[in-house]
């Protein structure tokens, strides 16, 4: 349980770090931060309820998207500036960097599962960041006079 709060608490400071990083007004860090930490709690209840990292990362990427939407609405800002930060947390980093190592040291084994575990991380990013962008702008596009 200690290590669930510490997961949630880095993802927080992480999503904090690159709100900060990219200049996002102070009124708004907290609620990027929020979302960064929340998409990394569903993707560890999904994981864990699952055992599936493609649907895992689909569902928290999806729901990073949405709550990005949703703050976007209510704070009156553009959309990326709650998203980029909410999806910090479930970037690839770890699986990218050990294929680059095992790549350099000729264990092509370990290179083709961490290689395959990264595209599945980004492949289930853009899948729930997409479908999700997607239909609130079906849902919320703006009727013209005719």
């Amino acid at each position: 349980m200690i290590d669930i709060i510490l997961q949630l608490i880095y993802a927080f400071v992480g999503s904090f770090g690159f709100a900060l990083l990219y200049n996002i007004k102070l009124k708004r860090i907290l609620p990027c931060s929020l979302g960064g930490m929340l998409a990394w709690g569903v993707y560890l209840a999904i994981n864990h309820l699952m055992h599936n990292l493609f649907f895992a990362v689909f569902l928290a990427s999806a729901f990073a998207s949405f709550y990005s939407e949703i703050s976007a609405r209510v704070l009156k800002a553009p959309t990326t500036i709650f998203t980029i930060p909410a999806l910090i947390p479930l970037v690839p980093g770890s699986s990218l960097f050990y294929t680059m190592q095992n790549a350099v040291l000729n264990h092509w084994d370990n290179v083709s599962y961490y290689a395959l575990e990264t595209v599945t991380f980004i492949g289930a990013i853009t899948l729930g960041l997409s479908i999700v962008s997607a239909l609130f702008k079906m849902f919320t596009k703006k009727k013209t006079v005719e």
